[in-house]
């Protein structure tokens, strides 16, 4: 029972978004909702029949078929398919259409996800929607999750997405790949979304957790599938990716277990996927061709950086050097703060306390543990201090224990 129940909770992660994507694209984004409903009571009735017949041989043919058939009853109960869907449809095409034609290929499950990912990310729709969106129906996240990561109610989020697809109706935006004279604003918005869903995954404030890998496996899938695109297939698409799959391949080793939390420097350099770290290198490769430099290029060269544990000079002031250019490109007060602390590292600690007073970014957790960070040793009252600061400001448990394990190597420290 327990293993029929896991296998259902993995195909619903895996499947949904191909299944709502596919019907959807077929029928219009109009009829998404009901793409939702079909494909949440498939698996209803998979869950329902499993138990009592057992799994099927091939599961995942058997919930694409019952989702073929529960559309069709769909259209034919209620008479869309003759009164509204049939005018729609190319003459040559209204005598034939059925969900045949919204068949599952793989090549059309592709298509169709990617068309859906467009969609979503249409810049008509404001972008804490579209997160919501990607992560309902790109990535199968039920109401409640959603609601976690925004730190909000099932209420907020349903009337938060109902105003989305609203608007996806309003604006009449179709399921396409916008042309190639339109694919360069659209793609932009696109990854900026992606990227969004993966730092929502890597410094997640779900479930009070400091980390949610499936999150950051979506995001990561999401950004493969826009390379696999000749028209997607560009240096920031490939830059993005290469910077997810550095910092992925830290996964293992940055956190034991849902409690616990490793630091960068205490890391093991054994336990990181080299795999992965592989795997960024062909697509920062990449993302060298042509002129572009964006801000994921910076990022995926800095995070690259960190794939070496080396801790001398000639790092810290190549780090340095793109945190500079990455402050120009985009800034940030993360960016602000990670380039005071590649400062520390290759100019020292009076020069990188001197630029972090002038930040000011009370308010800001991190920016009172790099403060503690660069007193400690120094003058351990003011590092304490501060870290205590942090430490109340923090907004996970996971963070507290963090913050809490440095002031207990610092307090009983002499200056």
């Amino acid at each position: 029972m327990s293993e029929q129940k896991d296998l259902l909770d993995n195909l619903f992660r895996a499947e949904f978004a191909k299944m709502v994507a596919v019907i959807s694209k077929r029928y219009g984004l109009q009829y998404m909702e009901m793409a939702e409903d079909i494909v949440s009571d498939t698996f209803l009735t998979a869950a329902a029949r499993w138990e009592r017949m057992g799994t099927p041989a091939q599961p995942t043919a058997w919930l694409y078929h019952v989702a073929r058939q529960k559309t069709l009853a769909y259209f034919r109960r209620d008479k869309i398919l003759t009164n509204k869907v049939i005018p729609h449809v190319a003459a040559n095409q209204a005598q034939t259409i059925d969900m045949d034609d919204a068949h599952f290929s793989q090549q059309n499950i592709k298509d169709s996800l990617l068309q859906m990912l467009f969609a979503i990310c249409h810049p008509a729709i404001g972008s804490e929607a579209q997160i919501g969106l990607a992560l309902r129906i790109l990535c199968g996240f039920s109401i409640e999750e959603i609601a976690e990561a925004f730190l909000t109610n099932k209420e907020t989020i349903n009337k938060r997405l109902f105003r989305a697809k609203e608007r996806l109706r309003m604006e009449r935006i179709e399921m396409e790949i916008p042309s190639s004279d339109a694919i360069r604003a659209r793609l932009d918005n696109t990854l900026h979304i992606i990227y969004l869903l993966f730092t929502e995954g890597y410094y997640s404030r779900t479930q009070n957790q400091i980390l949610r890998l499936d999150l950051c496996r979506e995001a990561l899938r999401l950004g493969i599938m826009l390379t696999e695109n000749t028209l997607t297939n560009l240096p920031k698409t490939n830059a993005l990716v290469a910077l997810m799959c550095f910092h992925a391949s830290r996964f293992h080793a940055r956190q034991t277990s849902a409690e616990s939390f490793v630091v960068y420097a205490d890391q093991d350099e054994r336990d990181w996927n080299q795999d992965l770290i592989q795997q960024g290198m062909y697509f920062l490769g990449c993302s060298a061709a042509g002129d572009e430099m964006s801000s994921y290029h910076l990022e995926a060269r800095i995070a690259y950086c960190h794939c070496s544990k080396a801790d001398n000079k000639e790092k810290w002031e190549e780090v340095l050097r793109l945190y500079n250019q990455l402050l120009l490109v985009n800034y940030s007060p993360a960016v602000a703060l990670n380039r005071t602390y590649a400062l520390y590292k290759s100019d020292g600690r009076e020069v990188a306390l001197h630029e972090a007073e002038k930040l000011q970014l009370s308010g800001n957790h991190f920016y009172y543990v790099l403060l503690g960070e660069l007193y400690a040793g120094f003058n351990n009252e003011k590092a304490r201090a501060n870290l205590l600061k942090g430490q109340a400001l923090a907004k996970t448990t996971t963070e507290k224990q963090v913050i809490q394990q440095r002031l207990d190597s610092i307090v009983h420290s002499k200056n």
